[in-house]
Parts: C-alpha cells; structure tokens; sequence
C-alpha cells in the first residue's frame, strides 16, 4: 500500500501535544498507517477551530485516561459529532490529590521536600511502573477496541504525555514498532509548543522562579528513562512483550493480527 504523507502538522489553539503516530517503522519492515492513530493532550479547551480539524479526521473513538480529579480541574472534553468518548481513567482519583494540590500552591520549601534529591523523578518512575502493572485490564480494553472496530481513535489524558504516552508504547509495541521509534515518539513531547503549561495558584513571579521550575520539570518533561522503565517492568514482569500482551493482556494472536491489520500498512 502507498503510504500516505500527512499535510503539515496542525497548530491547534486549545489542544497541546496534538500528533498523528503515522509513519514509525516496525521491525518486520511496516509501518503504522497515517490517519488511524493520534495523540494529544486533552481536548477541554478546544476552539470551535481545533473541534472542527479533530471532527474532520473521522474518528471513531477518543479514549480519554484522565480521572475525575483531572476532569474537575481542566473541564470535559470537547463533543465532536458521531464521535464515540470513552473516559478509561488510569490512575485512580484520588492517587495523589494532595501531592498535586502541593504542586499548585506549595511554597518552595513544601516543593523542596516533595521534589528535591531526585523525588519527583522517582515518582514519575514508579507511576510509570504501577500503570503498566496494575492497569492490565484498562490496556486490554483498548487494544482489544482498536482490533475490533475503534479505528480511527485519539487517545489522550491531560498532558498527552504520561497515561497517553503509556498507552501509545502498549499500542505500538504490539503492533511491533522498533522500540527507538517509540521512544523518540513519546520524546517529541517535550517540543515547546507541545509541552503542558504549568499552573500555579500564585500569579507572583516567585512562583515560577528558575528553583521552582527546576524542581517541577521532572513532572512536566518527557524523559526516556520514563518510559524505559515500563519496558523494564514489562520485560521483568512478563520475560517479554508477546508474553505480557497473551497473558498480561489476554491478546491472543489472532487479535493481534486484526490489530496489526488496521493500523499497519
């Protein structure tokens, strides 16, 4: 099949991180088919401009990863006609509460001892960790969706980075993407125009001085040693991806098949 190049990527005004995962290779020589699987931050503050560029890919599914304390703090997402929403939280809503109210209103000495030395990126790691372990049944759900008929899908959660980066990697691991060109998908959010914009409770200049910046970035950035450590874990966890998809996930291979059959060229 020809593959399809996209036009340039669209600048949208109320969605971050917004990208189509077309074009990767796999390691058997494919590639994922353009038009069938994007990514993005969430969609609560689109325009009527973004919704109707969203409305015109045909999508048929937005998995939304957010959890109730996400959907409180930034709004619903954006309906689009004939567009099937399916809200699959991936943490659940109270995990953390506390610790991201310390985030948007802590002064810098409450930020040094929850960030400082390496702790915000030790969180990071182990929520990457956790997902992959503990959210076996919700990854299963959308792999089994997309090989059945949720094609094309958008799948996101606030920042497009974490919970949407995870599930991305699940996706494109089973459809056999080289693990470089995941990585360097899940990389690219860290692009500025991409990146989601920190908000602090205080409009004052200290509360986004360079300390308090330095110790927030851990949370806000893309970094491989994030998502490498879910593969870790998977590897450790199952021996390998084929063993966590059949038995972490229940994919048996004819699914994997029709998944690799819908968004594969």
């Amino acid at each position: 099949m020809t593959q399809q190049v996209p036009s340039t990527e669209p600048e949208l005004a109320g969605v971050r991180n917004f990208r189509d995962v077309g074009g990767l290779p796999t390691v058997d020589g494919r590639r994922v088919r353009y038009g069938v699987l994007f990514r993005s931050g969430h969609l609560a503050h689109a325009t009527d401009e973004d919704a109707e560029f969203l409305g015109s890919l045909g999508l048929h599914t937005i998995f939304d990863f957010r959890n109730a304390a996400d959907q409180k703090l930034e709004g619903p997402d954006v309906e689009l006609p004939g567009v099937r929403n399916v809200n699959l939280p991936l943490t659940d809503p109270a995990d953390g509460a506390e610790f991201w109210k310390m985030v948007r209103d802590g002064d810098l000495d409450q930020l040094r001892t929850i960030l400082a030395d390496g702790k915000a990126a030790n969180r990071m790691i182990t929520s990457y960790r956790t997902i992959i372990k503990e959210r076996t049944t919700e990854h299963s759900q959308v792999l089994h969706a997309l090989a059945e008929d949720s094609v094309p899908t958008l799948m996101h959660c606030a920042a497009g980075k974490d919970r949407a980066g995870l599930s991305i990697a699940v996706t494109l691991l089973a459809l056999g993407v080289e693990r470089e060109a995941i990585l360097a998908d899940y990389l690219e959010s860290n692009a500025k125009h991409r990146r989601y914009k920190v908000h602090r409770s205080s409009t004052s200049a200290s509360a986004y001085s360079p300390e308090v910046m330095e110790l927030l970035s851990p949370l806000f950035d893309a970094r491989a040693e994030y998502l490498t450590a879910a593969i870790e874990t998977i590897d450790g966890t199952w021996g390998g991806v084929d063993t966590y998809l059949e038995q972490g996930l229940g994919i048996a291979p004819e699914t994997r098949d029709r998944l690799r059959a819908r968004l594969l060229d």
